[in-house]
């Protein structure tokens, strides 16, 4: 099942015509978030990240459109199935469709689906986690870069270039050559008692587990947070790199070309990032 403006709809169903913004312009943003026993991690700081993100589009935001509807509806969608189970949630908020005008109507439609996850929090794998720059194509740095929208086919391309080059993820560049995030999250390097991620004004995705390990590790005394840009030349001078999305967690890079890489401080900061997420459902029940 699937939850279309309210209406809970089986995943074989078809509510898209041809005509679907989201289809034909990208023009749409999602939220990804984790429901671990009948509650959503860090409703909070995903509805308002949606909100923003909403605005800076400017998509009409309905009136009822609140933090409390919007976990209501995550909630009806899941109310048939194993409250037991974590749950990977998509938000997906799109404009609706008007006499074929980019400008006509911004009123929006959403969707939410739902997949399970195999744990209800995270967990640092030990695998091995191969990246490399992905310079066929840069992403820019501006507000826009800042959204999760559905306009991925950067992400999409380069997943095709780790795939046929037996890479597990690729680092991304702006247009300056700096390294922003990889394909699948936001990027933290360690050196000594330093950890630097890019800053919003790089173009990253303004992540929410991103916000979340800033908050943490700003609080710590052993360490040093800088939001600073990062060159490819730092690389392989760091002592740790890891990449961290609302739904993986901290995956940590173990090797980048010759560089190898420890996760000493990965394995430091995934139970500090799990206690803000338990906090997180606590007060949500």
């Amino acid at each position: 099942m699937f939850n279309f403006n309210g209406k809970l709809i089986n995943e074989d169903d078809k509510i898209i015509d041809a005509k679907n913004r989201g289809l034909q312009l990208g023009d749409a943003v999602y939220e990804e978030l984790r429901v671990v026993s009948g509650a959503v991690i860090f409703l909070e700081e995903h509805y308002l990240r949606l909100m923003s993100s909403m605005r800076i589009l400017r998509m009409e935001i309905p009136m009822n459109f609140t933090m409390e509807f919007m976990e209501e509806e995550i909630l009806k969608t899941i109310s048939n199935e194993d409250l037991k189970q974590t749950k990977h949630i998509k938000f997906t908020v799109y404009r609706n469709n008007e006499n074929d005008s980019a400008l006509a109507n911004n009123s929006i439609s959403y969707i939410v689906t739902t997949s399970i996850l195999p744990n209800p929090f995270y967990i640092l794998e030990e695998n091995e986690y191969e990246v490399e720059l992905f310079k066929d194509f840069y992403k820019n740095a501006s507000m826009l870069s800042n959204l999760d929208t559905t306009n991925k086919i950067l992400n999409v391309v380069g997943r095709i270039y780790a795939q046929e080059n037996d890479y597990n993820d690729c680092l991304v560049l702006n247009e300056q050559k700096q390294v922003i995030e990889s394909l699948n999250g936001n990027i933290f390097l360690i050196l000594n008692n330093v950890i630097k991620t890019p800053p919003l004004t790089d173009g990253c995705l303004n992540g929410i587990l991103r916000r979340k390990l800033i908050e943490i590790v700003s609080k710590l005394e052993d360490y040093e947070l800088q939001e600073i840009s990062i060159s490819p030349f730092e690389l392989q001078k760091a002592d740790e790199l890891f990449t961290i999305n609302a739904i993986d967690g901290i995956i940590s890079i173990t090797k980048y070309r010759k560089k190898v890489y420890s996760n000493y401080v990965a394995k430091n900061l995934i139970g500090k990032l799990n206690a803000a997420a338990r906090m997180s459902v606590s007060k949500a029940v």
